[in-house]
């Protein structure tokens, strides 16, 4: 058994800290088979749910710091060439990824870092291009709680209702099914939030080109 299923298979609440952390990182940890599991026990009375949900975003604020630390002080050459080493290829990085998360950090600014965190392929990247625009470090750590608290609380609510409906043995497999009709959701949701502040900044622009 490889250390991460080792961890996977004993949820507490400092592993759950730590999976998200490395989560947070580069490290690829699926957060919908810590969170959701977890949460899922906790509906039997094993743990709290409340206590889970801190625990996970505890851990993706470290996790985040960490890569807003390497944004901030090593800059995008060195982050650009690690994506494209070997080491970077294990994380699952790419040049590529990197650059898709820089384009809607810019594109949506700092409130990006909230966003991001929902948005699969992006939410553990997003730290590093704030990092790179030297955004504020404590408005960054609150928008990434609010945007991994957020994402905590829908896969915690997913392991509870799922304690109802759902034997053990299926867990896995039920929690994989459900997690892409609730990140197609969240797409859907943050694309609409997206068009409507972009409107909203269009039509406040052009009523003050007007006005002058």
């Amino acid at each position: 058994m490889n250390p991460l299923s080792a961890l996977l298979d004993n949820l507490n609440y400092g592993t759950i800290l730590l999976l998200m952390l490395l989560e947070s990182t580069v490290i690829p940890v699926p957060s919908e088979l810590v969170v959701a599991p977890a949460a899922y026990h906790a509906a039997g009375g094993d743990t709290s749910i409340f206590l889970i949900i801190i625990c996970a975003t505890a851990g993706a604020d470290i996790g985040a710091t960490i890569n807003y630390t390497a944004g901030y002080y090593l800059g995008r050459p060195l982050i650009y060439r690690f994506a494209n080493s070997r080491w970077g290829r294990m994380c699952l990085l790419s040049q590529e990824k990197l650059e898709k998360s820089e384009t809607f950090f810019h594109n949506h600014g700092a409130t990006a870092t909230i966003t991001g965190r929902l948005l699969p392929g992006i939410r553990h990247l997003i730290s590093i291009p704030a990092g790179l625009s030297r955004m504020s470090y404590w408005k960054f750590l609150l928008y990434t709680s609010i945007g991994a608290g957020c994402w905590h609380c829908l896969l915690a609510a997913l392991g509870w209702y799922l304690h109802s409906v759902v034997p053990a043995d299926q867990l896995n497999g039920k929690i994989a099914e459900y997690s892409e009709y609730i990140k197609l959701a969240i797409v859907g949701i943050v694309a609409v939030m997206i068009v409507y502040f972009c409107t909203k900044a269009i039509i406040k622009r052009r009523h003050r080109l007007h006005s002058m």
